[in-house]
């Protein structure tokens, strides 16, 4: 599709990339590294670590390059691979943190700043590398820098793996104890997708090509200064003012991506147009559903405010490219999002709106903390919670949760950067103990059944 742009556009855009906030949030190299796998570990890990430099060895400097050309903020080169799961179920060893450091040297080799893929896919059922490699996550985050963790545990097809939801809640504890920042890096699914560039969920799914290349925009201040254009206007004006910034966001998208893709000489995957905010002041998520007319992100009406906001992004994205995919959404991440932690410090927004708010949006329960001596079974129940609403709705959902050692309720854990500080949020105290007990697999939902 052929688009021209006059004068007063690229001003826009101009203005846009210096006041308020666009950036291209990512461009993520997906890599198979399926053919890595051998029985030795040792032969296993110099395989994956040449491919990996051998591909992506000149990703950061292509994106620079374009960065400087274009004028155009790139925040995030990264990194995705295939489920090393699969990789690894020819290695005879039981532990897989081998792997995960092989991920971390080639990511520091090639100067990326995450890179994703220490994964399995157990929405049905574990395989033995499954288990091992869930196993080992607790080490392999906590002594590694870069590596992100990512195991689905349910789909609208299979149900919800319990044995593997229950097992999850041990490994995010075990990984808190070692270090909370390790859990900043680790998300449970449910649907979770081939093609999504961001982290820490991003994996190179089995259905991808060799290699492709993937990019993630985003735009929170974009959309919320374009709002404040239409205050008091209905919901309609409200929603053509967002699919519309969302196809400019798009479009800028798009050219970074093909760009990317013709320099490295390999195939453009999709564009991820979420609304991915930072902790930065005018680049947040729960500051746009304000302007609609909420007092507080949390506050009823929150849900409302967040179908349309995602619908309308999700419209104005289609517009623009042919290839949309990954998440493509609103994102909710409660520490890098400056008004979504503004709403929870002032006790407005609380973990039970949050998870409805979730299912109108991208993804899930993201980047929240909750008081240490939360138990491994409660961690469970919340991902079971997640996963159900997602099975239902035929949606992805995931949860990356920080039960943050040593704090209570109304503390702060910080974690830097664009993974920002999270206020520790109360949870309901009755113990979900018996419920997790049970294992087993919630079956599929009715609608699952559609050949």
């Amino acid at each position: 599709m052929s688009y021209m742009f006059d004068s007063s556009e690229i001003l826009q855009t101009i203005n846009m990339i210096d006041r308020q906030h666009l950036d291209v949030r990512t461009v993520t190299m997906g890599i198979s590294v399926l053919d890595c796998a051998d029985e030795s570990m040792e032969r296993c890990c110099t395989k994956l670590y040449d491919k990996i430099c051998r591909t992506a060895g000149s990703l950061v400097s292509v994106g620079c390059s374009i960065e400087r050309e274009f004028g155009i903020p790139i925040v995030n080169k990264r990194i995705s691979v295939s489920p090393i799961a699969l990789v690894a179920a020819a290695c005879r060893e039981e532990n897989y943190t081998p792997l995960a450091k092989t991920l971390d040297r080639a990511a520091k080799e090639t100067g990326v700043n995450f890179i994703g893929g220490f994964s399995a896919l157990a929405h049905k059922g574990c395989t033995v590398s499954d288990l091992r490699l869930i196993n080992s996550i607790p080490e392999a985050l906590t002594e590694t820098e870069l590596v992100c963790s990512s195991v689905n545990v349910a789909s609208t097809r299979a149900g919800i793996n319990m044995d593997a939801v229950a097992l999850m809640g041990r490994i995010i504890k075990q990984t808190a104890e070692r270090d909370p920042m390790g859990c900043a890096k680790l998300v449970v699914f449910a649907n979770a997708v081939e093609d999504n560039p961001f982290m820490a969920g991003a994996f190179h799914g089995v259905g991808e090509p060799e290699s492709v290349i993937n990019v993630g925009v985003s735009g929170p201040g974009v959309v919320a200064h374009a709002l404040k254009e239409c205050a008091g206007q209905p919901f309609d004006v409200v929603a053509e003012t967002v699919k519309k910034t969302a196809f400019k966001i798009t479009r800028m998208g798009q050219l970074v991506a093909q760009e990317a893709s013709k320099r490295l000489k390999v195939p453009f995957g999709v564009v991820d147009l979420s609304l991915a905010p930072t902790p930065a002041i005018g680049d947040s998520v729960a500051e746009i559903l304000e302007i609609m007319g909420l007092e507080k992100c949390g506050t009823h009406g929150t849900t409302a405010a967040l179908a349309l906001l995602n619908d309308a992004v999700k419209k104005g994205g289609v517009m623009a490219s042919s290839h949309v995919g990954g998440l493509s959404g609103a994102f909710i991440p409660v520490s890098e999002d400056a008004g979504m932690i503004s709403a929870v410090e002032a006790g407005v927004l609380c973990m039970d709106k949050l998870e409805a708010m979730t299912c109108v949006c991208s993804v899930g329960l993201d980047m929240i903390a909750v008081p240490g001596d939360t138990t491994a079974a409660t961690v469970s129940a919340i991902i079971a919670d997640e996963a159900a609403i997602g099975m239902v709705n035929n949606k992805t959902t995931a949860v990356r949760i920080i039960p943050a050692k040593g704090k209570k309720v109304g503390d702060t854990v910080s974690f830097g950067g664009l993974l920002g500080a999270a206020p520790v949020m109360p949870l309901h105290g009755e113990s979900s103990e018996e419920f997790i007990a049970r294992g087993g697999r919630i079956p599929a939902p009715l609608h699952s059944l559609k050949n």
